[in-house]
């Protein structure tokens, strides 16, 4: 098992606190094997077996689980009086109105809840209102560039372990397959992203359009969309298809954490904008293996790693909008924000590029850092207060 270390010790933080501790993210990123991970830190850390319930309810062997209460009894028959339990349920989702179960075991003060899901209705309005205050979730991704740096025994040559990061993609099993066996294994797991997670929640029945429009979005990460446009391009191209129904499938796409969407912020006017966003693809293995390397996008895909690690590192990311320009992204958390443009590489003969990438971020008048990252082979540089360094090193911090 790959160790995960930035989610393994937020468990380790709340364990034993007054919340229920929910694990989301898309299928197969590895949110079991942290259950799995913890449990053995558990028992290493003196929790008898005893105390652990553990339950996956895609397993046949809790195929006799069929509603809230056949799941409820069965957990309430192996508590262990006295002791802490310790009650692990993996994709509860799949059983309805399962919220009262949860509801009802935190009740128990010897019982510590911990429960996965695939999907973001996991904490929908309804279970948020019923659970307020008393959770705290833990947004789980596939492997960063650096947990993915780790598995490799040579991990000299950077830039060729990222080729392989952005080709082969992050989800951790894919470590442990060989080079033609991975191609098959995204596509099993796509399908049932595509079957599972968007159209049977969902209600969709158009397959077809559901992929038209799936791929339309791989082909445009990072760039400005919207579901008029993506309705437009659709129906200009013979499949007709209204602006909700889009909304609808991105929806789904969105909901099983397989698309990221980011909004765009008014960085003078200090405002959330409602119009035009970028969608960015959790996993860039997937979009390879749909649409080849296309001569050109390296930037977009850089881009993306970044978004997707901006995240991992606890920000809210927003596209940052300053008058005509843009800033890639406008990252915010609890100490304020920091502004990062990404570009593949800063090289021209006119210089025209850096000007560019600076001179948006110029104009931002205040005080938080602002960062230029490249895929250029560079020592960390300096100009009027902007930070200009290589991607890959800070990906690995």
């Amino acid at each position: 098992m790959i160790d995960r270390p930035i989610y393994i010790n937020q468990l380790i933080k709340f364990k034993d606190k007054d919340l229920i501790k929910i694990i989301t993210g898309i299928r197969r990123c590895g949110k079991s094997t942290l259950m799995e991970l913890f449990k053995k830190y558990l028992i290493k850390n003196g929790i008898d077996n005893s105390q652990i319930i553990s339950i996956n309810l895609e397993d046949l062997r809790f195929n006799f689980i069929k509603n809230y209460m056949d799941l409820y009894n069965y957990i309430n028959e192996i508590l262990v009086e006295d002791k802490k339990n310790y009650v692990f349920i993996d994709e509860i989702q799949i059983i309805h109105e399962f919220q009262k179960v949860v509801d009802s075991l935190y009740l128990n003060k010897n019982v510590d809840i911990y429960i996965t899901g695939s999907n973001a209705k996991l904490l929908s309005s309804e279970l948020s209102t019923l659970l307020a205050g008393r959770y705290i979730e833990i947004k789980m991704l596939p492997l960063s560039f650096k947990e993915f740096l780790s598995t490799k025994t040579d991990s000299t040559d950077l830039e060729e372990v990222y080729n392989e990061y952005i080709s082969f993609g992050s989800f951790p099993y894919t470590t442990f397959l060989e080079e033609d066996e991975i191609g098959k294994y995204l596509g099993t797991l796509f399908n049932d992203m595509i079957i599972k997670d968007v159209m049977i929640r969902k209600g969709i029945s158009d397959e077809a359009m559901l992929r038209s429009i799936t791929n339309f979005a791989l082909d445009n990460i990072g760039n400005l969309l919207s579901s008029n446009n993506i309705s437009n391009t659709m129906t200009s191209n013979g499949r007709v298809i209204n602006v909700r129904t889009v909304e609808k499938y991105l929806d789904g796409l969105r909901e099983s954490f397989f698309l990221y969407k980011a909004s765009r912020y008014d960085i003078k006017g200090k405002q959330y904008l409602k119009t035009g966003e970028k969608y960015y693809v959790s996993d860039l293995g997937i979009r390879y293996f749909i649409l080849g390397r296309k001569v050109g996008d390296r930037g977009h895909i850089l881009e993306n790693v970044v978004f997707l690690e901006l995240l991992r590192r606890g920000y809210d990311v927003y596209i940052g909008k300053i008058d005509e320009n843009e800033v890639d992204f406008v990252a915010i958390n609890s100490n304020g924000k920091t502004y990062i443009q990404v570009c593949e590489t800063l090289k021209s003969n006119d210089n025209e590029i850096i000007k560019r990438e600076l001179n948006s971020l110029k104009k931002i008048n205040d005080n938080y850092s602002k960062i230029i990252l490249t895929l250029d082979k560079m020592p960390v540089s300096n100009e009027e207060g902007i930070i200009i360094k290589n991607a890959l090193e800070w990906l690995k911090e």
